[in-house]
């Protein structure tokens, strides 16, 4: 037992009792390997600091990059959405149905498009639809633009526009003339305004009047000479003829400025139409009482006064009744000029080249048959 407890007391002391020196190298290396350790986690920490940051400046630099791409399609859409115009785009914005196109409600609109595309030549070849051709016609008649910005609009080329806007308002004249109707004598009467039955009965049939158009100057001396106007120059004449209800009832075909008012209504057709006991209001230029006599109608124009020191007070009452109902023709006219301002510039030659049916006289019919589609400017009373 002795030499076993010596035996365990040398190991303990020989544990317990370790040299310093000894103890200082345990030290050292124990130092050694934090510092090792610790270099190795901040090294491990700046790579991936390094990598997340190179990683984030790649992710922004990609959604900057799609940011813009999406915003170059947003912008080419609206350019897209502006220009092709469709149905849906004129719903419930009759506004903007009447800045285009001069008709006052989409409703009425889409009347007169199903009412004129149904026999329309269209294939799938087309550039454009049915209706956005359709709008554009409208939009060179209303707005009165240049074919050329026509093209751009609508992403075609001049040729394009050009043929589509012939081709449209021949067909529109021809389905949208049955809008412009000479009345039978009993619906002029139970919808004639009072200002009428008061001065001139129940009689009146119509107010007619002649308006000019502006053209270039033609090439040809005999062309120049049947189209110069002492007042407007080269143009050409039309004469209407509007109802009491102020619906256009007539529309002639064109004639060279040149042409006086009596002879154009007395060569035209207007004059076929009247019934006996009609009564044809005109302004002094229109001396054709006669022509009008013959068909047992009559004729109210204002007096003249060449001639003549002083009207009586019967001319001057009746001169003042006449011109306070014929008016309303001016009015007419006037808002046919405003909604569809082709007719108020100055047209080229191309429309009146064509022999028989030239395109200015399917210009004139449509824009009038247009306007009979609109709310009448004197209201029924």
């Amino acid at each position: 037992m002795g030499e076993g407890n010596s035996n365990i007391q040398c190991f303990n002391n020989q544990t317990n009792h370790t040299s310093p020196v000894d103890m200082g190298k345990d030290k050292a290396n124990i130092q050694t390997i934090n510092t090792s350790q610790l270099a190795i986690s901040h090294q491990y920490a700046k790579d991936s600091t390094q990598t997340i940051t190179s990683s984030i400046g790649v992710n922004i630099d990609s959604l900057f990059f799609e940011m813009q791409q999406l915003r170059c399609e947003n912008y080419l859409l609206r350019e897209k959405v502006f220009f092709e115009l469709t149905p849906e785009s004129f719903i419930n914005d009759d506004d903007k149905v009447k800045f285009y196109t001069g008709i006052h409600s989409y409703g009425v609109l889409m009347l007169i498009f199903n009412s004129s595309s149904g026999t329309i030549n269209h294939n799938h070849n087309n550039c454009l639809t049915k209706f956005q051709e359709f709008v554009l016609t409208l939009m060179k008649l209303r707005l009165s633009l240049q074919l050329q910005d026509l093209s751009y609009r609508f992403k075609i080329s001049l040729s394009t526009a050009s043929r589509i806007f012939e081709k449209w308002v021949r067909h529109m004249a021809h389905n949208l003339r049955q809008f412009i109707v000479w009345p039978e004598r009993e619906d002029i009467q139970k919808t004639m305004p009072n200002c009428f039955k008061r001065s001139f009965g129940a009689n009146t049939a119509v107010i007619i009047d002649c308006f000019e158009i502006f053209i270039d100057k033609p090439s040809s001396l005999p062309a120049r000479a049947i189209t110069w106007s002492q007042y407007k120059h080269n143009t050409i004449k039309f004469l209407i003829g509007i109802t009491p209800q102020c619906t256009i009832s007539f529309i002639s075909k064109a004639w060279g400025g040149r042409v006086s008012d009596k002879y154009l209504t007395e060569n035209c057709v207007i004059l076929n139409k009247l019934s006996p006991g009609d009564l044809v209001l005109a302004d002094r230029g229109f001396t054709i009482a006669d022509s009008v006599g013959l068909y047992c109608a009559k004729l109210a124009i204002p007096a003249f006064t060449k001639g003549k020191k002083q009207l009586s007070a019967l001319e001057v009452a009746e001169t003042r009744k006449i011109a306070n109902v014929r008016i309303h023709v001016e009015r007419v006219i006037g808002s046919v000029r405003q909604k569809y301002k082709i007719q108020s510039d100055t047209l080229p030659l191309d429309y009146l080249n064509e022999k028989g049916n030239p395109l200015i006289d399917d210009i004139v019919t449509t824009c009038c048959a247009l306007i009979n589609l609109c709310p009448a400017i004197v209201p029924f009373d």
